[in-house]
């Protein structure tokens, strides 16, 4: 079993947004917070695999508990389920560590699969919003475009997957490696590049044309 934290202000949208995630058997909601403050009340008291935040929460926002929640709990996953198509609030949502950056527009199917990329180790932003974020990020490279030089082939392997929004499981099958290898090369990148999470290194691959 799945267990997943929903933040959100509306009660009504957060009881219709728990029926549409529990229509996988495989998904429960078993907390539920009216704002970002809260959420980071329940992640000390419990332990959830996934975090859905909407951004404009009352008390405390959803890109802030983002960031609290990804630097004291790093192996919970966030993801970003918004009204708010600006290409702002996703790169930020992005450096805070979310996994995933969604309108609530999205029909169903889409939300699921982008939960279960999500939670497979994957990137996962709808079309529209990553054809407003990669160019900036693109744009963003300029003054970036060397990459580290201690980084090996392989290393520039798995980090330019990363950056393609693979999860661990399709980064192994392609490259011919086990998923144990997978996540040992990620950890030793994460050092050499002072970066926290598997995010920032898709953000780097992106910034320095890896991808």
């Amino acid at each position: 079993m799945i267990h997943i934290l929903l933040a959100e202000d509306q009660g009504m949208v957060r009881h219709g947004l728990k029926m549409m995630i529990e229509t996988d058997t495989e998904f429960k909601v078993t907390g539920e917070a009216s704002n970002g403050k809260e959420a980071v009340m329940l992640c000390e008291q419990h332990r959830y695999d996934l975090i859905i935040l909407d951004i404009r929460m009352p008390v405390m926002d959803g890109l802030e508990a983002a960031r609290l929640i990804r630097s004291r709990w790093p192996d919970m996953k966030v993801f970003i389920l918004t009204t708010f198509n600006d290409d702002n609030y996703a790169l930020e949502a992005l450096k805070s560590g979310a996994c995933g950056y969604m309108l609530k527009d999205a029909e169903p199917e889409e939300l699921i699969r982008s939960i279960r990329s999500c939670l497979a180790g994957g990137l996962s932003l709808q079309d529209h919003v990553a054809a407003k974020v990669m160019p900036r990020l693109i744009k963003q490279s300029t003054e970036e475009v060397k990459v580290d030089p201690s980084l090996t082939p392989r290393e520039l392997d798995i980090i330019r997957k990363i950056g393609e929004g693979r999860s661990n499981k399709e980064i192994a099958m392609q490259l011919s490696l086990s998923v144990g290898t997978v996540k040992n090369h990620i950890s030793i990148i994460l050092d050499k590049l002072e970066l926290r999470d598997r995010t920032q290194i898709a953000i780097y691959a992106i910034k320095h044309h890896v991808v």
